[in-house]
């Protein structure tokens, strides 16, 4: 008669090993809160392209798709403002003659393209981590790819109204002059301010509600400082160092000359130029010293 013998295991006490990070398929990510001075981390923004890209195409489906004139709204904001600057500072306010044989529609249209991507650029830039909330508060990502990718849509915004612009000098009979070659560099300046302001705006809005409120009327009122409907020389010289501290007066100035074929205006475009970046810097340090706190704040 055969005996069978059966053997019990009994549970091991020692607690299971943990798993090795490096028996992982994928790769293990460590967040920690940055030290020391804050700045622009270039590699991982890199990183995060394809979100910026994301983002940025969502905005243009969403500012164009769903709408009843599409890409005619781009073109709608500075026509329409074109039209009514002209018929009321043109003629009853006797610009026309002040602009140097340039027409006045195109000077201000001139002026109002850079302007306007400007102004739609520091609102949208302003907004938008409130805008993002739901994705900020249950993913990690750079937080700067948010208010950076508002100046795509602007830049979409503004090849589709320089169409117009490019129709409206060939009826005045306004040719293309060489200058032409200097727009990347002056469309450069329009980012860094335009961004810059924007960092600043959107950090203060997560802290303070009502700078939502201060967003717009602080664009308005920029506006009218800065030489979009009217040239530089009417302003008295006393208070020209004026247009010279404003970040995209210069830059708007010489994007005008660029296009009409005036001359350029080197020392206003290079003054702009530095304050852009200084600005752009500025707001990326203030932006990057506030954010690990807007998960919280929101």
């Amino acid at each position: 008669m055969s005996t069978e013998v059966t053997t019990l295991e009994t549970p091991s006490s020692a607690p299971p090993r943990p798993p090795d990070p490096s028996e992982a398929a994928g790769e293990l990510q460590i967040i920690e809160p940055s030290r020391g001075w804050p700045r622009l981390d270039a590699r991982e923004l890199w990183r995060y392209r394809e979100l910026l890209y994301f983002l940025v195409w969502r905005d243009i489906k969403i500012r164009y798709k769903q709408t009843a004139l599409g890409a005619a709204w781009a073109v709608l904001q500075p026509l329409t403002t074109m039209v009514v600057f002209s018929l009321f500072f043109g003629r009853l306010a006797g610009l026309e003659s002040r602009t140097g044989g340039i027409p006045y529609p195109i000077f201000v249209y001139a002026g109002l393209l850079p302007w306007t991507f400007v102004a739609n650029t520091v609102s949208s830039c302003g907004n938008s981590i409130l805008n993002e909330i739901h994705l900020i508060t249950k993913v990690y990502f750079p937080r700067l790819v948010i208010p950076l990718s508002t100046a795509g849509a602007g830049l979409v915004d503004l090849g589709v109204a320089f169409v117009v612009l490019l129709g409206m000098m060939a009826w005045y009979g306004v040719g293309i002059s060489a200058q032409l070659l200097v727009l990347p560099l002056l469309l450069l300046g329009l980012i860094l301010a335009a961004a810059g302001v924007g960092l600043f705006f959107a950090a203060l809005t997560v802290a303070y509600r009502d700078f939502r409120y201060v967003v717009p009327f602080a664009v308005q009122l920029w506006m009218f400082v800065t030489p979009v409907i009217y040239p530089p020389a009417i302003v008295p010289r006393e208070l020209r160092w004026l247009l010279l501290a404003n970040p995209v007066a210069g830059t708007i100035e010489g994007f005008r000359a660029a296009i009409l074929g005036t001359p350029m205006p080197w020392l206003p475009v290079t003054v702009s130029l530095a304050i852009a970046t200084s600005l752009f810097v500025g707001g990326v340090i203030y932006f990057r010293s506030v954010e690990r706190r807007f998960a919280d704040i929101i």
